[in-house]
Order: C-alpha cells, then structure tokens, then sequence
C-alpha cells in the first residue's frame, strides 16, 4: 500500500512507475483472467502468471471444461506465451481438498448449504497463493473477478462493479482488510463485453470461451454424487414431514435436499410443497407451503467485517443497511440488532429460501458502487411465521 505521502504514478495506486510494480496474476485459464493479465501487461507491470491446479478426477466426479481443470490450465499456459510472461503451475490438490472440498462435505452433512467458492476465496486463492505472490516479491496480487477496489482514507475497500450482471462480490465478502489492501481488481469497471472485446484485440484464444458453470468440482451439478463419494454413510435414510406435523414419506439422506427445493422430493400432499427445514440429528427433512420459506431473521457465525468499526458496534447502533443472502439476489434492505448479547440481521421484507451454510453479504447501498461492508455464514434462520407467532 503506497504511502499517502507519495504521488501515484500507476494505475493500481503505487507511486512507482509500473515496470518497478510486480504484479502476480491468479489466472484461471478463462477469459477474465487472461484479460486482466493482458490489461497489466500492456500497461507495462512486471506480470507473472500463476495457475492453481486444484482437483483431479480420482478426488471427485469430473465436469469437462471445469474451473481449473487440465484445458484450463493449458489455456493459461498459452495465454502466458502470447503476452510473454512467466507462468506458473503450481499444485494445490491437497490444501484444496482439505480446505474447500472436505468442509463442503461435512456442512452437507450437516444440514446446510455450502458455497465452496467462498472457501476458495477465502483459503486457498486469498490465503495461500497470496503469501506466494508476497515470496516472489509481488507488490500485489491481481484477479479477474468483478468487483471494484479502491483507496478508502489509510486502507482500500471494496466495492460492487460496473457490471451487476457480473457481480462477484457475493463471493469476496470474507476477504480480510489486510487482503484487501494487497489486491487489485482491474474489471471492476468493465463489462463482459468489453472484456471478450480485448482478448479478442490482443489475439487471445480464450476470447469467446464460455464461463465456467456450477461448483467447479462437482459433475453436472450432482452435489450428492460428490458427497457420496467422499463420504459413504452420507445416504442414511429419514422421514419428510410437512410444517403441520404429519410425515409424508421417508427419503434416502438429507444431501439430496436444500432449503427452497421443490423439485424431487419424492412426496405429495395436494399443494406444491417445497424443503423448508432440514435437520441433521434426526435426518428429518421438513417440507411446507411456498408461505413457509419466509425468513425475517438470520444469525450468522464466522463475521467478517469491513466497514467502520467493529460489527458489533454497528448492530448495537441499529446500522441499517443492504444484504444479498443469495448470489442471484439484488440487494434488499436489512437491519443489524442485537438480542440476548447477539448480532442479529432483520431482513426489511423477508426472504424466501434462506438456508443455513449459505452467506449474508452486508452493503452500503444497492446499485453499482456500493460499498462492500462484509458478511457472514448463516448459521440458523427464524421464519416469519414464528416472529408473529412470538
């Protein structure tokens, strides 16, 4: 982080001229990333590129074209030797294994809904290839994500990008201040249009290549198969019950369900059904009427808190503010408060399909620019039916 005192003579707010910066490029084998080392690049940084790779298909069940993958990785390695940098591969199986796809497993297994891009971000992307950008004396580490990072007084913040349709700051909520000050974000005032159109100016082969969907782990989407896989017990048998009490039918383990799901639940009662709740301890799963999902209180756990001051402090003031509970969600007006010694988020307008696992992502505002003020794994969600009842 430069000093507030030195003029900035580069683009990522270093006041030296680029080709003293050395910038180390996470690059995934995709298009924004490949971008963002070409933006650098042309730019004049000392850029050096670095592959992560991740899983192979002896750990999990393998989606072709997938985050990370074998093409990935030689696409990368390509897209280094046009821009003529130096490219790295580096191998890390184990730690993604043991900090992203295990803790997957087990908050499966425990009734939630995990979101192991988070973990990604927050461990092995965040943590581990950022201490390796730090050993190959890198002033910053860049990444294609789209989400906007600029100077906020002596630290940086994040924000929403130009882009919403592109949003990823859902998934960068854990980023710590002192990760934050050391990342950059060049596409944060981009749009994917205009990111296909400079690969496709600097002759890169990835300029139309499609995103990459799903969990770049799981095969076709089927999260159970993973989850069987790795954990064998995971198929142990309970009952589908409805919010009023009767039990419609038995199922073939809680990894086949997650809140808000209406498809596939194997049982009938005369209404459109949908999972409301899943509990682990007794493998019962609980189904109800679209009415039921309606959540208008989360407590969440592991906070991680970016804005001014500390997170309790805001939710002892009242702070009101923005969320997203879901990545495809826009933001939604939301409350802090504290109960019984205990931050809590009140959701303004409810929400429906809010599951336990996944993130509350806190914001200043709701459109482009807003800044990102953190968030937090949702560890337990109180329906509005009950805070009436209450």
């Amino acid at each position: 982080m430069p000093d507030e005192m030195t003029a900035v003579t580069n683009s990522l707010d270093f006041g030296k001229p680029p080709a003293q910066t050395r910038v180390v490029v996470a690059m995934s084998g995709g298009v924004d990333s490949s971008v963002t080392a070409a933006i650098l690049k042309a730019e004049g940084y000392d850029v050096v590129g670095i592959t992560l790779q991740l899983y192979d298909g002896g750990a999990t069940p393998r989606r072709a074209g997938a985050c990370c993958a074998g093409q990935d990785i030689h696409d990368a390695r390509r897209t280094a030797e046009i821009l003529k940098i130096p490219h790295y591969v580096l191998d890390y199986e184990q730690k993604f294994r043991e900090q992203v796809i295990d803790p997957f497993a087990e908050s499966y297994l425990a009734g939630e809904t995990p979101i192991p891009c988070v973990a990604c971000n927050q461990t092995v992307k965040f943590k581990d290839l950022l201490n390796t950008a730090m050993d190959l004396g890198a002033d910053c580490m860049a990444t294609g994500h789209y989400i906007d990072s600029r100077q906020s007084g002596g630290h940086r913040a994040l924000f929403r990008p130009a882009d919403l349709d592109r949003d990823q700051s859902y998934f960068l909520y854990a980023t710590t201040q002192a990760q934050v000050d050391f990342l950059r974000f060049p596409l944060g005032a981009l749009t994917k249009p205009q990111v296909r159109e400079i690969a496709e100016r600097h002759g890169l082969g990835v300029a139309a290549k499609p995103d990459s969907q799903d969990i770049c782990f799981v095969s076709k989407g089927s999260y159970a198969d993973v989850i069987a896989k790795l954990r064998p017990s995971a198929g142990e048998p309970g009952d589908i019950v409805h919010v009023d009490g009767r039990t419609l039918g038995r199922h073939e383990g809680i990894v086949h369900f997650t809140v808000g799901q209406r498809k596939g639940l194997g049982v009938s009662a005369g209404e459109p059904l949908y999972v409301v709740a899943i509990d682990p301890a007794t493998r019962t799963v609980t189904v109800g009427p679209r009415e039921a999902l309606r959540v208008g209180r989360l407590s969440l756990r592991d906070v991680n808190w970016l804005g001014e001051g500390g997170f309790a402090e805001a939710a002892s003031l009242g702070k009101d503010l923005f969320v997203k509970v879901r990545s495809t969600r826009p933001p939604a007006p939301a409350r802090l408060v504290v109960e019984d010694g205990a931050p809590l988020v009140e959701l303004a307008g409810g929400e429906d399909g809010v599951s336990p696992g996944q993130a509350c992502v806190f914001y200043s505002g709701e459109g482009a620019g807003a800044r990102v003020l953190g968030g937090g794994v949702i560890a337990r969600t109180v329906r509005e039916a009950a805070l009436k009842a209450a």
